[in-house]
């Protein structure tokens, strides 16, 4: 697309007169590449075609926002975006699709505590993989469009997850997911083919009692009756989130350290939570 990349002192940096279109082939298909190629290639001269483009729902949701603003898109929620460069883009009002990922915490955190909770506005056709995981792991849900309910009762019990790309099960929910098998009966296989070094959170996990073996890409989680609170550090967004999870259900007092992550995905969760009945609280930096 033109653009000239120097890496410095640990720095990337980046430079164009102006962006052309192109002809991409994305080795796997990335969220995040997909979705910077595609806003560069908005107001590139030319056409830009992106192939193996990621199919996930955020994706689509920001290709129709920048088309609401005057982009020329054409594929959109298929592996194969054409991109037609446009002069400029127009303000838009546009309503952005509810988080799936944060969905999905919820639901993780409803059914490691045995609780009764009540999503609204939940994006139901795009959490297919993770509602059956969790069924199949004996949580009680019932849902209808924009509304899932996660109800007590179930007994929980051990079940193999491997993360795929969309409409597979996502890797933004394998921590959170890890945190409930750590309490479900029985054994778990956890295979993480989407990101390498994604299983950060299993020593934490470890610290609150989890029985959690890694062997390359693979955790196998062995549930126990019971976690015991204790200090944790959060390495990263999604692991903060499997760390609340699994103190939701742990004995004792959970320290969750470095939960600046979590502002990066979730919007007042200590106080959502809160509300549900947890005891939690947020302390001062």
């Amino acid at each position: 697309m033109g653009v000239k990349i120097n890496l410095s002192q640990g720095y990337v940096e980046a430079s164009a007169r102006r962006l052309h279109g192109a002809e991409i082939h994305l080795e796997i298909p990335s969220v995040t590449g997909t979705e910077n190629l595609m806003m560069a290639a908005t107001l590139a001269k030319g056409t830009t075609v992106i192939k193996n483009a990621a199919m996930e729902p955020e994706v689509g949701d920001l290709a129709r926002f920048l088309t609401a603003m005057g982009a020329q898109i054409e594929g959109i929620d298929s592996e194969i975006l054409t991109i037609h460069g446009v002069p400029e883009l127009f303000p838009t009002s546009y309503a952005i699709m509810s988080d799936r990922i944060e969905a999905g915490t919820y639901m993780a955190a409803a059914a490691i505590t045995k609780g009764e909770v009540t999503l609204t506005n939940a994006p139901v056709p795009h959490l297919t993989a993770v509602m059956g995981k969790f069924t199949e792991a004996g949580v009680r849900l019932s849902a209808e469009p924009g509304r899932i309910t996660v109800h007590p009762g179930g007994s929980l019990h051990g079940v193999d997850v491997r993360t795929l790309p969309y409409p597979g099960f996502p890797t933004d929910m394998q921590a959170q997911f890890m945190a409930l098998m750590s309490v479900a009966r029985g054994a778990a296989v956890i295979t993480e083919t989407i990101f390498e070094n994604r299983f950060m959170h299993v020593s934490e996990l470890r610290r609150l009692g989890a029985d959690i073996t890694v062997s390359g890409n693979h955790a196998i989680v062995r549930g126990r009756r019971h976690l015991q609170g204790a200090p944790v550090m959060a390495t990263d967004l999604r692991a903060s989130a499997s760390l609340i999870v699994a103190g939701l259900a742990a004995a004792g007092t959970t320290e969750v350290h470095r939960v600046y992550h979590l502002d990066r995905g979730y919007a007042n969760l200590t106080q959502k939570l809160t509300k549900l009945g947890a005891r939690i609280k947020r302390m001062p930096a």
